[in-house]
This record gives C-alpha cells, sequence and structure tokens, in this order.
C-alpha cells in the first residue's frame, strides 16, 4: 500500500511518529518544529505543518540562529532523549543556523535543521537568494552546514527521503554522535509528489544505548583507582545526559574520591554532597584545583577535557598523575593518554563503583579531611561575595547572583552561556538539583540564554526558569522574547547592566590589550571609547518587546524583584544596573590560567608586562603521554 504525499507532508509525518526509548521509558524524537518561513519552505513544509498540525506542533521563531537555541535548550533539558526541528527558507535563513549548529554539535546535542534549499530542477538559474559558485553547480549556501553538522544530506529525489530521513533519526538518537542533523531541502522537491510506502509512516522506536565497560579496561580501572593515594573525579555533561547523577553520588560516598565538575558537569553532586568540591579549572573554586595540582590519578566521566578544564594544560602538575577516562565517546576517552574506560556514564559508574566495593577501597581519612576543610573555607569565600553591601549603593555583579542564590529552590532552573557570568556561576553558584544549572559553555555562545530558556521552560513548564544575561549577549539577541510573550512562555530573564563585555574587558586588560573597544561608551579623547555610557535603556526595550519589566538599584530592591518575579505566571524581566569600579570586590579571582596568547613584541607597557606573565604561565604547560 502506498501514501500520496509531498516530500514535505511525507516528512512531517515520519517526522510525528519517531519515539526513543532508554530504561523503560519512551518519549517522542520531534516534539515540535520552529519555523521561519520564505520563499524556500513556506509552499513545502510550511503548507506540511499547516495539514499535520494536529500531529506537528509548531512555534513561530523571530531569528533562524534562536530558534535552534531554544531546541537545544529543549533537548538539553529533555536528556536529549527529544528534541525540536527548526526550518528556514534559502539563503539568510538557512545562513543564520550555522552557529546553532555549531553550539549543537560542540554539545553533542542533538537539533533536526531542515533549510529550504535552491531549485533540484533548476528551472531559472540563479533564483533569488542563490548562492552562484563557478566551479560546482551543486553547491549552495547549505553546504556551509556540512562542517557543523554530525549528518547532512540533501535530498534531490523524493524516494531519497526515505534513507536520509532514517539516517537523521539514526544519529539524532546515537548518545555518541549526535549533534546537529541537516537535511536540505531544495523548494522544488518539498513541494513533489510521490507514492510513499505506508511502512514509513509506522511508529518506530529507537533505543538509546547504555553500553557497559569491556572487562579488561574496567579491571585495568579498578587496579588504577585502588593504587591512588590522591584520586580525583571530574564530572562533566555526560554525566547529566547519561542521568548518572545517582550512580556518581553512590560512587563517591563509597569511595570518598571529591569530585570536581566542569561548566557542563556542574550539578552532578548536590553543593553540599560531602565529596561535591565545585567547578574546576580557569573558573574553578579553589579547592578543586589545589586537588587537582596534587591528584595523583583524575578519574574523567563524561568530559572532552577541554582547555578551561585542564587550565589549558597547566592544571595537573604531579609528575605522576594519571588519568582515567569514563566516556561513551572512545574519542574522549582516550584523551590526555587516559585509560580509557568506554561506556555509558551510569552504566560504567555502576560497575565500577560495583567492584571497589568487592575491596572495600576508600580514600584516606586525611585526604578526606584535607578537602572537606578546604570546601568549608571556599564557602566562607562565597558568603562573602553574596554578602550586601551598604544601603543605597548598586550591588557588585557576585551580590546579583546571590540574591537570586538565596531565592531558589531545587525546582528552579538558570540558564546561561556567556560573559563573565559563567566564570561567577561556577565558582560561586550552589546547585541544588541534576539540572538546574544550565550553562551552554562548550561554545559559550553570546545570544543563547533566552532562546534557551525558552526550550527549557518548553521541557519543564512547571519549574521556575531564569534566563541570566548581560547587556552585551542581550544585544545580541532579544528578538525571542516576543516568542515568550506571543505563547506565555512565562520565562524569568535576570538582565544585568555593565556597559560593555566586561569578561573581554578583564581578560583584554590581562593581555595588555588595555580593554580597547570593550565598553559601551562614547569616545573620549584620541577616539576611546571611555567616554560616558551610552544612554541605551535594555528596561525600556524589554518592556516595548511585550515583556513586564521590574528595575532594582540596589540589593534589597533585587530582592523584592526577583521574588515577585518568581511568583509571576506570565514572562517577567528582572533589569539591575551593577557596580562595576575597579575598587569594589567582586568575584574571587581565576584559580588556574587560561591560554590566551600574548603580543611578542610590543611598545606599550602593558603589553610587556602581560607578555612577561604569560611566558611564566605557558613554560608550565605540559603533555600529559
Amino acid at each position: 500500500m502506498t501514501i500520496r504525499l509531498t516530500v514535505a507532508q511525507a516528512l512531517v509525518r515520519f517526522l510525528a511518529v519517531q519515539y526513543t526509548a532508554r530504561d523503560g521509558a519512551r518519549q517522542r524524537l520531534i516534539g515540535a518544529t520552529w519555523g521561519i518561513f520564505g520563499h524556500g519552505n513556506v509552499a513545502g513544509i510550511g503548507q506540511a505543518l499547516v495539514e499535520y498540525a494536529d500531529v506537528m506542533p509548531y512555534h513561530q521563531g523571530r531569528n533562524e540562529q534562536s530558534m535552534v537555541h531554544a531546541a537545544v535548550g529543549y533537548a538539553r533539558q529533555s536528556n536529549r532523549l527529544s528534541t525540536h526541528a527548526v526550518t528556514t527558507s534559502i539563503g539568510p535563513g538557512a545562513t543564520n543556523l550555522v552557529t546553532g549548529a555549531a553550539l549543537a554539535t560542540v554539545n553533542h546535542v542533538p537539533v533536526l535543521l531542515l533549510p529550504g534549499d535552491v531549485f533540484a530542477t533548476r528551472p531559472a538559474d540563479p533564483v533569488l537568494q542563490q548562492l552562484e559558485v563557478p566551479y560546482a553547480g551543486d553547491v549552495s549556501v547549505n553546504d556551509t552546514l556540512r562542517p557543523v553538522s554530525k549528518y547532512f544530506d540533501r535530498v534531490t529525489r523524493p524516494e531519497a527521503l526515505i534513507p536520509s530521513a532514517l539516517q537523521a533519526v539514526r544519529v539524532l538518537t546515537d548518545p555518541v554522535e549526535t549533534g546537529a542533523v541537516t537535511l536540505a531541502l531544495p523548494q522544488d522537491v518539498q513541494a513533489e509528489a510521490y507514492d510513499w510506502p505506508e511502512e514509513f509512516f509506522s511508529t518506530r522506536v529507537w533505543t538509546v544505548r547504555r553500553p557497559g565497560a569491556d572487562p579488561t579496561e574496567l579491571a585495568e580501572a579498578v587496579r588504577a583507582v585502588r593504587a591512588a593515594r590522591r584520586p580525583l573525579v571530574v564530572a562533566g555533561g555526560g554525566v547529566h545526559h547519561s542521568r548518572a547523577e545517582d550512580a556518581l553520588a553512590e560512587f563517591a560516598s563509597l569511595t570518598r574520591v571529591p569530585v570536581a565538575s566542569t561548566q557542563a558537569g556542574k550539578g552532578s553532586l548536590r553543593h553540599d554532597h560531602p565529596q561535591d568540591v565545585g567547578g574546576i579549572g580557569h573558573t574553578g573554586t579553589a579547592t578543586a584545583d589545589e586537588l587537582a595540582r596534587t591528584a595523583d590519578l583524575v578519574i574523567g566521566v563524561g568530559t572532552r577535557w577541554t582547555d578551561f578544564t585542564t587550565a589549558s594544560g597547566t592544571l595537573f602538575e604531579n609528575p605522576d598523575v594519571r588519568f582515567l577516562n569514563l566516556n561513551i565517546a572512545p574519542f574522549d576517552g582516550h584523551k590526555l593518554a587516559g585509560l580509557p574506560l568506554v561506556a555509558d556514564a551510569r552504566s560504567g559508574l555502576g560497575e565500577l563503583t560495583a567492584a571497589l566495593g568487592l575491596h572495600g577501597h576508600r580514600a584516606a581519612d586525611s585526604y578526606v579531611t584535607e578537602y572537606t576543610e578546604a570546601k568549608r573555607r571556599w564557602e566562607q569565600r562565597v558568603d562573602s561575595c553574596f554578602e550586601a553591601g551598604e544601603p543605597g549603593v548598586r550591588p557588585t555583579q557576585p551580590q546579583v547572583v546571590g540574591a537570586l542564590d538565596a531565592l531558589v529552590d531545587e525546582s528552579d532552573i538558570i540558564v546561561n552561556a556567556a560573559g563573565s557570568l559563567p566564570g561567577d556561576l561556577h565558582k560561586l553558584w550552589r546547585a541544588r538539583s541534576h539540572d538546574q544549572y544550565h550553562l551552554e559553555y562548550g561554545y559559550s555562545c553570546m545570544g543563547y540564554e533566552i532562546p534557551a530558556a525558552i526550550g527549557v521552560k518548553l521541557a519543564a513548564p512547571e519549574r521556575n526558569v531564569w534566563a541570566l544575561v548581560g547587556d552585551g549577549t542581550y544585544l545580541m539577541m532579544p528578538t525571542e522574547i516576543v516568542t515568550a510573550v506571543q505563547e506565555g512562555i512565562a520565562i524569568k530573564i535576570l538582565l544585568v547592566q555593565n556597559h560593555g563585555y566586561a569578561s573581554i574587558g578583564g581578560l583584554s586588560e590581562s593581555v595588555g590589550g588595555e580593554r580597547f573597544g570593550t565598553a559601551y561608551r562614547f569616545p573620549a579623547d584620541g577616539g576611546s571609547l571611555t567616554g560616558a555610557p551610552l544612554p541605551v535603556d535594555l528596561a525600556a526595550n524589554a518592556a516595548s518587546l511585550g515583556m513586564r519589566v521590574l528595575r532594582a538599584k540596589t540589593v534589597r530592591e533585587l530582592r523584592a524583584a526577583l521574588a515577585e518575579a518568581r511568583a509571576a505566571d506570565t514572562p517577567t524581566c528582572v533589569y539591575v544596573e551593577t557596580e562595576t569600579s575597579d575598587t569594589v570586590s567582586g568575584a574571587p579571582p581565576a584559580q588556574a590560567w587560561w591560554d590566551v596568547p600574548v603580543a611578542e613584541t610590543a611598545t606599550r607597557p602593558s603589553a610587556v608586562k602581560a607578555r612577561e606573565l604569560y611566558e611564566r604561565h605557558v613554560s608550565t604547560r605540559r603533555r600529559h603521554l
């Protein structure tokens, strides 16, 4: 039996009956489709979404990149078991997907991209928005999505959709290979009819695997842990993807091995778990970084060992340090010349815990006392950062974080990605649940926060979802506020005004760049941007997009505004201007180095001094072999 449908109609019907299954639970793979329509998809995918509105929910976006961010937020909150599709027209609509696709692939989060493409039959050549490439007639702007996609295909014939769609779903549901998947759809092919086999539209359930460890690798891992005197776990995002938090807590409690976390892994243990020692690396805590410097075995669980985590290869100083990498991806399991334990995080931790339990293996009392006392001292520093200043004075950014930290409970979710906030949050935030801390730091993409918060809220409508946004990232992509208002998606935005790119300003100063081009100010003498702050009212801007806005000038007003926003059932923004003077105490400085090369020759004293410091740091870097 066959069913006559257009290619676009067939694709929508196919996607509506794809499911994932893990641990006995089943859920729909494509929960909804985001779309902005133009001539490249309005008559194809657009018409199909109207045709099948009863089986495929639709969300109207304002920016193609932000639609991908919303899909990523939804997918991450759904533990990668469900995601959204994103459709765009050809030309600029398609190329606007590239940043979002890169973000999804870097973070191993599934999203399905359905950009329109130029005519496959080439009745007119070129058509509107077509990129002409003299040496290759089959290239379009959609080819820019190839390097940032885990699977890419251009469907130039109706019958080609069947294998292409099946391959797309295979990659979306593969815990190792998942990321952005792109099906480029020529606009004429989308509207073309074909007689489809009925089986194509049968419900399919794709099992998300939990592979266990190889017995030989597991035995090696057990021997390494038992031989270690100063072991340290580094928990990465794979702990959350696998829902291995309970397994990690059991391992930590049994062995008493301290657990540090990457940005993606923070919250793997609650902040008050005895073995949690906070963030690690350049934005980490003093507790975790000191443990890393003396560790003789570092157990990476679901981490891909980025430069922020390793302090650009300078953090793990012990000459005898070895690495044990529990990771579902062999590529990451072999990093840092480590012992690989290739397995799902939850499965692997369970097997490792059981094997160590047979030997009654536990860290020494002296080691436990050492990191427990260090953690206590760090918590005192956090309390000091959060403590309110003088009445009537603008709060510092850590005080803003502290005001929110004091208000939320384990049901709240905070979303952030870029600027100075990630560093403060990694050091200071006290994660109360496994999914409270939603930081996108694999790509650290400005503009991610607001659309991602919408995606998270769609996946967890009963939760309070906070987008923590600096003025720099807000100006990149505030447009999805309109979507939140339109659909009544009650996200909360905490908008922090510090008059510039604060994070890069500080970095610029440290590397001899003298904060050039990082302040939102009028030009002063010599054309430098050091004059008065720009008279930009971001609160008024958010209100003009339909959002309710609460302004706060002091810590006291901020606490009241945050509480009011948390209780609101409509999209609400809390706006606060922070104190940015160099004399004002902020978050603790970086506890570990980060390699940003400094000019090797310069005449300005700031750059000369920065180069001297750089050479001292870079001399301590090592390759773990």
